[in-house]
């Protein structure tokens, strides 16, 4: 009974141990990048922004160019859900959010303030 409990004790370990490796070898979050959002039907018309996403140690930050000034201006936060992202920003003195989702390895979909839909093609650099 000693040899089953320290053998099982052995596989217990060695699992956690696959496991924490296999951890550490994921590759990067799929939203860390450049992104070229389209914004369809605003009351200025269709807009471009750029968003530029970065992930650490599973948090992600990120910067908007400016349409304006054409200089990159940090977000005010992502939060990332089950589905996928939230950007929140400010612009023209106005607090606003796009959500975005997946759609296949280099575009994603969502919308802006929950009412104007967005499209987005990741940007190859």
């Amino acid at each position: 009974m000693k040899k089953f409990n320290l053998l099982l004790a052995g596989l217990l370990t060695f699992l956690f141990i696959s496991v924490k490796a296999q951890a550490q070898t994921t590759p990067p979050a799929y939203f860390a990048g450049k992104w070229d959002i389209l914004i369809k039907g605003t009351p200025n018309g269709d807009v471009h922004m750029f968003f530029t996403i970065t992930e650490k140690d599973g948090a992600f930050t990120g910067t908007m160019e400016n349409p304006e000034t054409k200089k990159d201006e940090p977000v005010t936060k992502v939060d990332k859900n089950e589905k996928g992202i939230a950007i929140f920003f400010t612009t023209q003195g106005y607090d606003v959010n796009i959500t975005l989702e997946k759609k296949d390895d280099d575009h994603v979909t969502g919308s802006l303030l929950g009412m104007f839909e967005c499209t987005g093609e990741r940007v190859k650099q």
